[in-house]
C-alpha cells in the first residue's frame, strides 16, 4: 500500500488483489498529472468537477477515489479495477456508493459534463468506449485524457479528433502527458465498429473454420494469437462429463474447442474482463450445439469457482498488467486452479518458453510435464495430487 498526496487530499491506495510483495503502486505519474491539472496546479485554470463526471479506464481506482466527493461514474472493463476501487474507497473512509462503478458493458450516462480518460493499452477499447460515450457529450463537456508518453500515439489523438473533436496535447511531465479534446456536436455520430468477427484457420483442430466474436479490448481481438493457435493443436482428448474451466478465456475459443471435442463436458468461462466474457459467450453460443452446457463468470481468476470439483483447467495466462511485465497474475491463476481441481484433475497451460512457468507449476503442484513445445511456446500439464 502507498499514499497518494494530491491537492484533493491524501489517499492510501492499493491494487487488487492486494499482496504485500506487489512492487507496483495503484497509480502513476499520469494519474497525478491529471489530478494536479484539475486543481490548477499546472499553471492553468482549475477545472471544478460539476454535473456528471465520468472516469473512463481508471486502472486501480486512484482517480475515482481522489474524486469521490464529486460522485463520479467509473467505467472500466476490469473486474479487478472495480474491486480495487471499492477497497480503496473503504480504505479512505468513503462510502461505496460515492462512485457509481459500471462495466464497459453497462449503459453509459445519458449526459456527461466532465469526461476523464485514462488512456488504455488497447486502442480498440478506447475507440469503442468513445463511440459509446459520444452521444452523451455536449458542446460544454470538458474532455481530458491522461497517459504515459509511451501510451499516447498519433493514432490515439486521431481517435479523439474523429469521435470527440479538435484535440491537442500538453507538455510532458514525469513522462506523462495530458490530452485536451473539444467536443464538436457537428461530428457525425457513427456506431462503434465492434464487436469484430473472424473465421479461424483450418489447422486448429475441432474449431477449424469456426467464427469467433471479439469485443473491443480483448487480447488479439483481430486475429488468433499464435500462443492460442499452438495450444489448440495440443489440447487434451477427453470424454465423459468433465467439468472444464477456460481460465482467462478471452474470446472463448479454447473453452469452445473443449466443448466441441467433448459434448458431455460442462465448460465454465472465466475472465476478469467483462468484454472477454461477453466475447466468450457469443463465440460459444454461435458454435456449440443447443444442448451444450456452459457458464460465464467475470471474476478474480478462480476465486468464485467452488474448490475441489473441477476436472480440467485450460489457460493461456497473461504476463502483463497494463504496461508492466509481471508473473503475479499467472501465479494467482495457478494457485486458484490447484484449489479448484479435484484430486487427479489437470491444469494445462500454454506460455512463452522464456517465462519458465514449469518452475512455478512444480512449486505449486509438485509436478509438471511438457506436453508439446516449439522454439517459442510450451504446453505444460500439472496434476492435482
Amino acid at each position: 500500500m502507498n499514499r497518494l498526496t494530491t491537492s484533493q487530499g491524501e489517499f492510501d491506495l492499493a491494487r487488487f488483489p492486494e499482496h504485500p510483495r506487489d512492487p507496483f503502486r495503484a497509480w502513476d505519474a499520469a494519474d497525478e498529472y491529471l489530478l494536479r491539472h484539475l486543481e490548477g496546479a499546472e499553471g492553468g485554470e482549475a477545472v471544478r468537477p460539476s454535473g456528471t463526471v465520468v472516469v473512463l479506464g481508471d486502472r486501480w481506482g486512484a482517480l475515482s477515489t481522489a474524486l469521490s466527493a464529486c460522485r463520479p461514474v467509473q467505467i472500466t472493463d476490469s473486474y479487478l479495477a472495480r474491486q480495487a476501487t471499492l477497497a480503496n474507497l473503504a480504505r479512505n473512509g468513503a462510502a461505496p456508493d460515492s462512485v457509481d462503478t459500471r462495466s464497459a458493458r453497462d449503459t453509459p450516462p445519458e449526459r456527461v459534463d466532465l469526461l476523464l480518460v485514462r488512456v488504455p493499452k488497447s486502442l480498440a477499447f478506447l475507440e469503442d468506449q468513445l463511440h459509446r460515450l459520444a452521444p452523451a457529450v455536449h458542446a460544454g463537456t470538458v474532455v481530458i485524457g491522461t497517459g504515459m508518453v509511451k501510451e499516447i500515439h498519433t493514432s490515439t489523438l486521431k481517435l479523439f479528433e474523429r469521435i470527440i473533436g479538435p484535440t491537442r496535447t500538453s507538455l510532458a511531465v514525469k513522462k506523462a502527458r495530458l490530452i485536451f479534446s473539444t467536443p464538436d456536436p457537428a461530428l457525425p455520430r457513427t456506431p462503434s465498429p465492434w464487436p469484430y468477427r473472424y473465421r479461424l484457420p483450418d489447422d486448429v483442430g475441432v474449431v477449424s473454420g469456426r467464427t469467433v466474436t471479439n469485443h473491443a479490448g480483448i487480447f488479439c481481438a483481430e486475429r488468433l494469437d499464435i500462443g492460442t493457435r499452438f495450444f489448440l493443436k495440443h489440447l487434451p482428448v477427453r470424454t465423459g462429463p468433465d467439468r472444464v474451466v477456460d481460465l482467462g478465456c478471452g474470446n472463448g475459443v479454447v473453452g469452445t474447442a473443449a466443448a466441441l471435442a467433448n459434448p458431455d463436458a460442462t465448460v465454465t468461462f472465466v475472465d476478469e474482463s467483462y468484454q472477454a466474457v461477453a466475447s466468450a459467450e457469443a463465440t460459444f453460443r454461435d458454435n456449440a450445439g443447443p444442448d451444450a452446457r456452459a457458464a460465464f463468470l467475470v471474476g478474480d481468476a478462480m476465486a468464485d469457482v467452488p474448490p475441489g470439483g473441477v476436472d480440467l483447467v485450460l489457460s493461456n495466462p497473461p504476463f502483463h498488467s497494463h504496461q508492466a511485465v509481471t508473473d503475479a497474475t499467472a501465479r494467482n491463476m495457478f494457485h486458484g486452479a490447484r484449489a479448484a481441481l479435484r484430486p487427479g484433475g489437470e491444469l494445462w497451460v500454454v506460455g512463452n518458453r522464456h517465462l519458465g512457468y514449469h518452475t512455478q507449476l512444480r512449486r505449486i503442484f509438485g509436478n509438471c510435464v511438457t506436453v508439446a513445445g516449439d522454439p517459442k511456446f510450451v504446453v505444460l500439464r500439472a496434476v492435482r495430487r
